[in-house]
Order: structure tokens, then C-alpha cells, then sequence
């Protein structure tokens, strides 16, 4: 999936901490003055560090994915967005608007219109039926009955849930009761959606089942979303970019090719290591620039095989078998790069990378 040039920043978070603890604000004091790390407070103030200064920003219509493992700080981070947590510190902004700063009648505004959260425990209304768990949003807002059952009516057809409108939760299985949860999240039709490991209780087939159903509303409805998962497959498979976290701290943002092709430490080069890149690597990440590899090997020969600059690691291989030479990446009708058999071993390896 791949985003417009120069979008709009949607969700910007700059130099956000939080510190759990009675003692939070020495905590804080003591971290910028001393460099304490993580251990050092826990033992110094009995505080815990959830996020330590974390800065990125989401564009419009991405799906950004925080991934990490457990204890690492992603769902801590998600819920300083629509402020579920307050930071200890520092700011966040929503379109430019800073959500940190609203009033509590703002606050619930900015909840009920602008951003929408599906969580991992589906968190539906026992003694509602589906349709009406998913009109609640609307009805928070005094929609008319019937305008807001024509609404979930609607959108419980976009997630293949038509026929169990009159169904009640525990009728449901978990794969269907979270399609609900993330119906409920579309019927408000938000600016920002806030995803918190929406899939991880679900089987492996189901879970996949509804990351291509998620995958094709978000391209259908164009929506600004903050994807938190444990898991870098379903990142990677998912996302525009990915940032990962540990012990609260955001250690890389990258785009899945960058992340695979290219991790910052040890930890995340640990992380990718079982990865496959097959689906992943693409060909813009291994190419040679045209002009560099005019400048050593010459032009490519008029006849070579051309690839988009998304063309897949499998698709490359798949070329590399019936063509010996350099294959030309094409992009919109001009040869923008040139990846030959090496790049594409070194790709396999793990060593590949844009020269």
C-alpha cells in the first residue's frame, strides 16, 4: 500500500514520557538531569518508565503500526492519543490541535467524533445486540433511531456481519465479535482510528482473515491509522511504516522494506531475523540508481526484463531465473535502477540495501 506524495500529518507526538509512580515528577527531574535509565528508577523512586521520550508522526490515511513486545510501552503509547493516560511530559497533536490541552467537554468531543479505538477485548455490550452495540457511538451523539440502525446496518454489510444485526455477543464467535468491535469504531466515522492488538486473540487463519478484510476497508475508507501489535509479521503485512519499541523507548521507524533490509541494532536485527523476505523486500530497496550503474557497468541492454520499483524479493527471483543480466526497475516508463543476481542473494541473506 503505498501513500501520496508530501501527505498531511494527522497525529504528532513529540518528546512524550510517562512515569508511573507517587514520585513521577522527581522521576522525570532525575532522568533529564542524571541520564537515569530504567532500572535506576524503578530503584530509586519505585516509578516506572512506560514511555521515555517518544516523537513520531502519522500521515493521512497511513497505518502506522507500534510494535513490540509485552511490556514494551506500545499500548501505554496508543492511549495518550485520545488520552486514556496523560503524559508525564510532552505534547501530541491531532490536525494541528493539541490534545493534551482540551478541557474535559472537549476531550469527550474530540472521543466521541474524532478518534475511535477497537481493543483486543472486542469490549462489546453484553445486553446489546450487534446493531445496536454498533449504532452506540450514535447514539452518545442523539442520532434518531432510525437513522443510526440505517448506519449500522450499513457498515455491518462493509464487515460481512448482514443477517446478525439481532444477534447478541455471546452468539458470536471471536473472529465475528471483533468485526463488530471495529464496525462500531467505523459507524462513528473518525478522523483517527486506534487499533490495540485488534487481532491477537484470534486463531491464525481468522486472524488473517481479518487483517485482509482490515487491510481492504482502510484502502475503501482512506482512514488515519495507529496499529499496536506484538507481532512484526502482522506489521509488516499491515503497515505503511512501523515504529519499534523497547522498554518504552521507540528504537527504529521504517517502512517494512527498511525495517527487513535495514534494522538499527541488534535487537531489531534479532526481531527480523526469522522473517522471510520473500514478500517484503522489494525491488526499490536492492536497486542500483540508473546512473551508478550506468557509471560502472554500462547501459542495460534494451531487452532486459523490467520490474516495478514494489516488485516483491519472490518476483525478482522469479525474473533472475530466465535472465542472467542487470533487470531495470521501471517506474512510471523511465529505468530508475538496475538490481542484478547479487543484490537479489544479498536480499535473501538479509545484507541487501539501497547502494
Amino acid at each position: 500500500m503505498n501513500l501520496p506524495n508530501n501527505p498531511a500529518t494527522a497525529i504528532k507526538v513529540e518528546s512524550v514520557w510517562k512515569v508511573f509512580g507517587t514520585r513521577w515528577e522527581e522521576a522525570l527531574n532525575a532522568i533529564h538531569q542524571e541520564n537515569l535509565g530504567k532500572q535506576e528508577v524503578l530503584e530509586r523512586f519505585d516509578c516506572v518508565v512506560g514511555v521515555a521520550n517518544a516523537s513520531f508522526e502519522v500521515f493521512e490515511g497511513e497505518i502506522f503500526c507500534i510494535m513490540g513486545l509485552s511490556g514494551s510501552g506500545k499500548s501505554t503509547l496508543v492511549r495518550h492519543i485520545n488520552r486514556l493516560l496523560e503524559p508525564s511530559s510532552g505534547h501530541i497533536s491531532v490536525h494541528g490541535d493539541d490534545v493534551v490541552s482540551l478541557d474535559e467537554q472537549a476531550l469527550r468531543e474530540f472521543r466521541n467524533r474524532r478518534v475511535a479505538m477497537v481493543f483486543q477485548n472486542f469490549g462489546l455490550m453484553p445486553h446489546r445486540t450487534v446493531r445496536d452495540n454498533v449504532a452506540m457511538p450514535l447514539e452518545i451523539r442523539d442520532m434518531p433511531k432510525s437513522e443510526r440502525w440505517r448506519e449500522a446496518d450499513r457498515v455491518l454489510k462493509l464487515v460481512d456481519l448482514q443477517g446478525w444485526e439481532d444477534k447478541y455477543a455471546h452468539e458470536l464467535s471471536g473472529g465475528m465479535q471483533q468485526r463488530v468491535g471495529l464496525a462500531r469504531a467505523i459507524a462513528a466515522n473518525p478522523d483517527i482510528l486506534l487499533m490495540d492488538e485488534p487481532f491477537s486473540a484470534l486463531d491464525p487463519l481468522i486472524r488473517r482473515q481479518l487483517q485482509d478484510q482490515f487491510m481492504d476497508l482502510s484502502r475503501l475508507m482512506k482512514k488515519t491509522t495507529l496499529f499496536i501489535t506484538h507481532d512484526l509479521d502482522e506489521a509488516i503485512r499491515i503497515g505503511h511504516r512501523i515504529a519499534i519499541m523497547k522498554d518504552g523507548e521507540i528504537i527504529q521507524i521504517g517502512t517494512p522494506d527498511e525495517i527487513v533490509t535495514q534494522p538499527a541494532d541488534d535487537y531489531v536485527a534479532d526481531f527480523v531475523a526469522s522473517i522471510s523476505r520473500l514478500k517484503f523486500v522489494h525491488a526499490k530497496s536492492l536497486m542500483t540508481p540508473i546512473e551508478t550503474h550506468i557509471a560502472h557497468a554500462g547501459e542495460l541492454p534494451a531487452e532486459a526484463p523490467s520490474v516495478s520499483p514494489d516488485a516483491s524479493l519472490d518476483e525478482l527471483i522469479s525474473v533472475a531465473i530466465h535472465w542472467d543480466g542487470p533487470i531495470a526497475v521501471v517506474d512510471q516508463g523511465q529505468r530508475v535502477g538496475a538490481v542484478d543476481r547479487v543484490s537479489i542473494m544479498q536480499g535473501i541473506q538479509g545484507h541487501g540495501g539501497a547502494k
